[in-house]
């Protein structure tokens, strides 16, 4: 069974998905682009886009009922490698204490022309009591 969640806080999905899915105890996160609330990408350069994707998501997962601590592992596109540094500075202020497992892979294009989306995958604290024996 499977529980969408969404946040009227975070940009309305632009497509057809949504911007998070609950199921088996894991919160699974769309790609949160660096949209401002009108669907707008932010200007500004890839720390002002990796702060608004991180927000979005923040957004996200916190209507799902959890927060970033519980992250467990990140997925992050990057238009341009170069960027990455920076991209990371940014990153670690949001993940400061045992930050989740991530990916981070260059892409060719990104939709809007966005410099950088992030997904994610959450856990309740809960979760790690299950027995996976």
């Amino acid at each position: 069974m499977k529980e969408i969640i969404e946040s009227e806080r975070a940009p309305e999905a632009i497509g057809p998905y949504s911007q998070a899915v609950r199921a088996g105890g894991l919160v699974f996160t769309s790609g949160q682009l660096p949209l401002d609330r009108e669907g707008k990408i932010v200007e500004g350069g890839i720390e002002k886009q990796t702060v608004q994707a991180l927000e979005n998501l923040k957004t996200v997962i916190e209507a799902a009922g959890l927060t970033l601590a519980e992250v467990v592992r990140t997925t992050v596109y990057l238009q341009d490698l170069k960027d990455f540094g920076r991209f990371n500075e940014v990153y670690a202020r949001y993940f400061p204490d045992k930050p989740p497992a991530r990916a981070c892979v260059e892409v060719a294009a990104l939709p809007r022309s966005a410099r950088v989306e992030v997904a994610a995958t959450a856990a309740k604290n809960e979760f790690s009591a299950f027995n996976f024996q």
